[in-house]
């Protein structure tokens, strides 16, 4: 008899059937206890060839506890969904219910305690504790803001530019006194978190010499540890130090005492909180071996629940970024370092669908080497301590069995990420083609919201032919780093669309915080039908690349101009046409560190230019001083501009938007941009649509 349908329960055993939805009576069959169970039941089925077709693992309602992930490989190829069984909700938990909490009093303040020993290296250490279902925070010194590195010997100071020193990296530097205690405890527990650039630099105290400030790492820093525009090293904060353990809401894990702290918050009561320290760092992994054609094929994961994973540092700079020997603090971008919880490799017409990842440590799902046509679709990614989704395969020096695409990411709602790795993206997309993002929700990130490329400059990139279209981006940045996107792209790639999205409310640290943002080598994108608002530098900025074409979109309120190219070349950077640009007070175009305007780097005409504080429109070269301020240089009128050949056929007019100020761009019938070609532009399926409208 062939079997169709599977159980899995926390009443289960892995020695039954799984055959039934219950325990039976008599308690000698039932459902089966893990996944891992149904995974090894399922084969087993098909060696005595009763499974015939598509099979479905229905998953109880309950806590699953993993402390490793449950393995797929290519024998558990098969058309067989594990899905949640109606009504309920099954979590794959990685973490463990503390008990044994006792109140005490410990240095004039109230806080909980209970054992939890730590056995040799990091087992039994935790770094994530969750107190009914909300993040803590280890403790933090400055409790806010950054201190600043006094000294980084052997570092030739040349005011932050990024200079060919940029790699100059390093693991040590002199603190300013009274930064960083010698008397501290477990002093190789504490973490100094440089943050500058567009990465943080996450350093393990080595060693402390308190008559000189020197601090040694373990790990070397990726990027010379200077801050990115002031004259001025690296800004810092130092985490995880039990002598700061002082307000409600932190923690701290002393792995000597084999003891655990916490401040409870006003109204925890220690009878009715659930206090989850996280043990498990992966929960699923999907490993196929596509360097031999053996693929993981046809599974599906729908409904479910994936919790509480812990982080560490990867040994090296992450599985793709190896020097031998040597340990770094960072990947030199968008925590490309750091791996997913749910784990594919040689991956196949898989699917994960409908799903939460919450409470987690390191990226949510990671489609890496070759992974071709699997669906991310409807999931729900939150709290993160890195970003959501990553694509990462191989580069165009790498062999094509490993290449990675054709993948549909969407319906996605992606947010609160960046809480340990804050450079890390909601969707990450390395060397990756013909890919589908669409229909995502992403926000409260630190870093940029999609990022597709990883080729900077014009060499021959595996990226081409990605589709970006209808997401909703937002409140992105919240001002710690700089050199960021709400879509930020690299390399050259052709067939690449950005269209109709939404993004708005992307904030910067010293510098860059675009909506779209082109850099380096970016070239041959059609950006077209989106809406951008609100950002803290221009809205639209393209550093170098060649040929995109920028149409039929809305970039308003940029606080440093609304658009922007960073490098003219000897060739056209982009086409820029039948745009409206809609500002208040600030600059029309701003040309970058060697963008002049008179180089003619890009094409402009048939645009629509307002400045709504009644201003006449003006353009120039942007200039920054020490403290990161934006000054707009060799001022043009709209007249200037036109005399340099751009905007001839432009207009300068109100383009009567619905409510630009709340948000609104609608236009009006009596618009003028009608006359100039303007499409209109439909954002009401912008984000996540309900299961029966995907496609």
């Amino acid at each position: 008899m062939s079997v169709n349908e599977l159980y899995v329960s926390t009443l289960g055993k892995d020695t039954w059937t799984g055959r039934l939805p219950e325990p039976h009576p008599e308690d000698n069959d039932g459902p089966l206890a893990t996944i891992a169970g149904a995974r090894d039941a399922i084969r087993h089925l098909k060696q005595s060839a009763l499974i015939s077709g598509a099979v479905t693992v229905w998953l109880r309602g309950g806590h699953y506890h993993q402390t490793e992930p449950v393995v797929f490989t290519p024998e558990d190829s098969a058309a067989v969904t594990y899905a949640a069984y109606p009504g309920e909700t099954p979590v794959v938990d990685g973490g463990r219910r503390l008990s044994g909490w006792r109140e005490e009093t410990i240095g004039g303040i109230a806080m909980w305690v209970a054992d939890a020993p730590v056995a040799d290296g990091d087992n039994g250490y935790f770094r994530q504790l969750f107190v009914n279902g909300e993040r803590r925070s280890r403790t933090r010194l400055p409790k806010q803001g950054f201190y600043w590195m006094k000294d980084v010997p052997g570092t030739g100071f040349q005011g932050g530019e990024m200079s060919s020193d940029l790699f100059a990296g390093t693991d040590t530097f002199v603190c300013a006194q009274g930064d960083i205690d010698a008397s501290w405890r477990n002093r190789n527990d504490i973490d100094v978190v440089a943050v500058h650039y567009w990465i943080e630099e996450r350093m393990p105290v080595a060693s402390f010499n308190p008559d000189t400030g020197e601090v040694k790492s373990s790990r070397k820093s990726m990027f010379v540890l200077k801050d990115d525009v002031a004259r001025r090293y690296a800004k810092y904060y130092v985490e995880n130090v039990f002598e700061a353990l002082t307000d409600p809401g932190q923690w701290y894990l002393d792995r000597t005492a084999g003891k655990v702290y916490y401040i409870p918050l006003p109204g925890e009561a220690l009878a009715e909180t659930e206090l989850v320290a996280c043990s498990a760092r992966q929960l699923l992994k999907l490993e196929g071996k596509p360097e031999e054609e053996k693929y993981v094929e046809h599974l599906s994961f729908q409904g479910l629940t994936f919790a509480h994973t812990d982080w560490i540092q990867p040994k090296g700079g992450g599985e793709r970024f190896e020097l031998p020997g040597i340990d770094f603090a960072a990947a030199p971008q968008a925590a490309f370092h750091i791996p997913g919880v749910v784990h594919m490799r040689g991956v196949r017409y898989c699917s994960i669908e409908d799903c939460r990842i919450e409470r987690i440590g390191w990226y949510g799902i990671e489609l890496s080497e070759g992974c071709m046509s699997n669906r991310i679709v409807g999931n729900t990614i939150s709290d993160m301590g890195a970003g959501g989704i990553k694509l990462d395969g191989a580069d165009a020096s790498g062999s094509i069995l490993l290449r990675t695409g054709s993948n549909r990411i969407t319906d996605n709602h992606i947010h609160a990420g960046g809480r340990i790795f804050h450079s890390a993206c909601g969707i990450l997309s390395v060397h990756s083609a013909g890919n589908t993002f669409s229909h995502n929700h992403i926000h409260d990130l630190y870093y940029t919201g999609i990022s597709c490329g990883w080729v900077w400059g014009y060499a021959e990139n595996v990226s081409k032919n990605n589709r970006i279209e209808k997401n909703h981006i937002h409140d992105i940045g919240h001002g710690l780093l700089s050199d960021m996107g709400g879509i930020y792209t690299l390399g050259v790639q052709p067939g690449t669309v950005i269209r109709g999205n939404l993004i708005h409310d992307i904030e910067k640290c010293n510098y860059g915080g675009w909506a779209i943002y082109p850099d380096e080598g970016s070239s041959h994108i059609l950006i077209e039908n989106n809406i951008c608002f609100r950002t803290s530098s221009q809205v639209f900025h393209q550093h170098y690349g060649r040929e995109n074409i920028v149409r039929n979109n809305i970039f308003a309120f940029g606080r440093e101009g609304q658009a922007a190219l960073g490098r003219a070349e000897d060739h056209l950077s982009f086409t820029f046409e039948k745009n409206i640009i809609v500002a208040d007070g600030q600059p029309m175009f701003v040309a970058g560190y060697s963008g002049q305007l008179d180089k003619k780097g890009f094409s402009s005409d048939l645009n629509l230019f307002w400045d709504i504080s009644g201003g006449e429109p003006e353009s120039g070269n942007q200039k920054f001083d020490e403290q990161a301020n934006f000054s707009l240089n060799d001022k043009r009128s709209m007249e200037d501009m036109n005399q340099l050949g751009y905007d001839l056929h432009s207009i300068y007019a109100d383009p009567r938007l619905e409510d630009p100020a709340g948000g609104n761009f609608t236009l009006l019938e009596d618009s003028p941009a009608w006359a100039l070609g303007f499409q209109p532009i439909d954002l009401t399926d912008v984000g996540p649509r309900s299961a029966a409208d995907r496609e």
